[in-house]
């Protein structure tokens, strides 16, 4: 654009400087023309505008005792009953606009504002979470209620239920005799639910309070509060053997109680290091741990060139679990794993390496999930041939 301004010769126009140089004419007068100032019309008033005589004794209407916490629909229709035209409902709203009052005039409750539950379990029987799912039935509309307690630090199920229905009852005999069988004192166990109608259940909260037990709840809407349970309750439902529907209470009590087992007693929780939850509930985490790492010794001194990053080290649970953990409790948690990991290597260097590795005993090896569930599949077809319909 500059090259252009600066030709000034008449016998060089301005279509053959642009032709030439490949630039549009317009983008040169553009660029060349100054801009013209923004222009503010003035609108006139309307002559249907209402005068401030008028404007002022609407404002004084809507201003009155009677209609000071009426909307302005209310006001126009009452005050047409009467036989009274002040002004249309929108000019109503439009002069409450003006004096910035254009909002809900009625006394609001200030809506709840619910704390974010922040939890930590250092040790079993501390903090138990609990939810109810369905579990549907071959009948269309009939669902099996499953109640289901686990303990936060070791994953444990340390209590279920099924039933027809939810109710506050159901809970409080669940939760009755799981305190009673692990034999929780009063004032150690905090207990983590949904506000669902059984967790908020009036029997229920008698008997936490008469027990000394404490009550946590998930914000309205927000499932990640209680995210343990719902990824136990995913863990039951994508097992292979999961029927999909169930025949009748017994068919679904029966496949739970052996669901429950397994889970307790043989699954390798990826949460808690691959342990099993009743060996971190009951304490048996270094006794395991001590075989695992006989034989994580043992391969390494078969074949040390298969492992580059130095000699492995058993791994052991997390030594704190959190619901929402704050910043502080994280920090505290990388610290904790980390003089864990190191005193496990400082262990396993300090102990002679084994020449042959050591042949791990077959009869105390569980065996895996879906080799246990094989023969029961057929003991599972039986029961829904033989289960009345």
């Amino acid at each position: 654009m500059d090259i252009i301004e600066d030709i000034d010769d008449p016998a060089i126009p301005i279509a053959r400087a642009c032709e030439a140089l490949g630039v549009s004419r317009a983008s040169v007068y553009r660029c060349t023309t100054p801009s013209r100032p923004p222009s503010h019309a003035t609108r006139a008033p309307s002559p249907r505008r209402l005068g401030e005589d008028e404007r002022n004794a609407i404002l004084g209407v809507l201003h009155s005792e009677r209609f000071a916490d009426q909307p302005p629909p209310e006001v126009y229709a009452a005050l047409l009953s009467q036989g009274v035209y002040m002004a249309s409902i929108r000019t109503m709203y439009r002069l409450l606009t003006e004096q910035g009052e254009n909002a809900e005039r009625r006394a609001q409750r200030a809506p709840a504002r619910h704390v974010k539950p922040t939890l930590s379990a250092t040790a079993p029987n501390q903090v138990w979470t609990w939810d109810i799912t369905k579990l549907r039935s071959v009948v269309p509309g009939v669902m099996f209620c499953l109640y289901v307690i686990i303990d936060l630090f070791s994953r444990m199920v340390v209590g279920w239920l099924l039933a027809e229905r939810e109710n506050g009852a159901h809970a409080e005999r669940l939760f009755a005799e799981a305190i009673a069988r692990h034999d929780v004192a009063p004032g150690a166990l905090t207990v983590h639910a949904d506000r669902g109608a059984p967790m908020k259940s009036v029997d229920l909260a008698q008997l936490f309070a008469l027990l000394g037990v404490a009550r946590s709840f998930s914000r309205p809407h927000v499932s990640d509060d209680n995210a343990f349970s719902e990824a136990q309750f995913k863990t039951l439902k994508y097992q292979p053997d999961y029927p999909g529907a169930f025949a009748s209470m017994a068919h679904a009590r029966a496949w739970c109680q052996e669901f429950f087992g397994w889970f307790n007693e043989h699954h390798q929780h990826s949460g808690i290091a691959l342990f099993t939850p009743a060996e971190v509930f009951y304490g048996r985490v270094e006794e395991v741990a001590a075989r695992r790492q006989a034989a994580l010794d043992g391969a390494h001194a078969a074949n040390p060139e298969r492992f580059p990053n130095g000699r492995p080290v058993a791994r052991r649970p997390p030594a704190a679990v959190h619901i929402n953990p704050s910043p502080i409790d994280e920090d505290a948690a990388e610290r904790v794993a980390a003089s864990a990991e190191e005193g496990s290597a400082a262990r396993a260097a300090a102990k002679t390496p084994r020449r042959e590795p050591r042949v791990p005993d077959a009869r105390n090896q569980s065996a895996p999930h879906a080799a246990a569930k094989t023969p029961r599949r057929e003991a599972r077809a039986a029961a829904v041939v033989a289960a009345p319909s």
